[in-house]
């Protein structure tokens, strides 16, 4: 089967890359453009998908199903499988971005952690953050994008929202599930959540409502 021009490019682009040293798997599902910039020690696996504007530092792993574009990788990160990197993103050298995370014009600092199912987005995140499970940076007031800023060393719980314009200031701890509105003491617990009511030898009815032990 005679190839198109765009087949022709593309293995054009993968044999350069594996000439440089590029460890590919799947090398015919991996997709490049013609400004890609690719340091050394770099693993791709299948299924990746890098746009334009996209420079890759040395030592980094591209695990399968990942999207980049207009992004810098700096050296010593690992992203995905399943994330996508979104313009005007800067992944700093050690950082870790995991399966379904979703990060756009952000700067992710040194050794910092988004290992699963967050969206993190118009951020300055500092070094050695964790970002828990679920996390998402509320950015859209319906209106224009706001700011928010993680500081050094914070630890941000599972599947907390944080509404900015906010600012998480250094050695911080946000806890699970909380909505964050307001700005965040250095070396402060923040945590917004309802308290839990426990109903006592409870039995389930169709109309919950209705039972004697439900109260308001």
């Amino acid at each position: 089967m005679k190839q198109t021009n765009l087949q022709k490019i593309q293995n054009k682009l993968r044999s350069k890359f594996i000439n440089s040293g590029v460890q590919m798997v799947g090398p015919d599902t991996i997709f490049f453009s013609k400004d890609t910039k690719i340091g050394r020690k770099v693993v791709i696996d299948p299924f990746v998908v890098i746009g334009p504007k996209v420079k890759i530092g040395n030592n980094v792993k591209i695990n399968s199903f990942t999207q980049l574009e207009n992004c810098t990788i700096e050296d010593n990160v690992n992203v995905g499988p399943y994330a996508r990197i979104r313009p005007g993103t800067v992944l700093k050298k050690g950082s870790r971005v995991g399966n379904f995370v979703e990060v756009k014009k952000t700067t992710v600092g040194k050794k910092t952690k988004i290992n699963h199912l967050s969206y993190i987005g118009d951020a300055i995140l500092g070094n050695s953050v964790n970002i828990g499970a679920g996390t998402i940076t509320c950015n859209y007031d319906g209106v224009r994008k706001n700011k928010t800023t993680i500081k050094n060393n914070v630890f941000i719980g599972s599947n907390s929202s944080l509404v900015a314009p906010v600012t998480i200031n250094e050695k911080s701890v946000v806890g699970a599930g909380s909505v964050i509105t307001k700005n965040v003491n250095k070396k402060s617990l923040a945590l917004t959540r309802s308290v839990q009511i426990e109903i006592k030898n409870y039995k389930k009815k169709n109309n919950v409502r209705n039972s004697r032990n439900y109260k308001q």
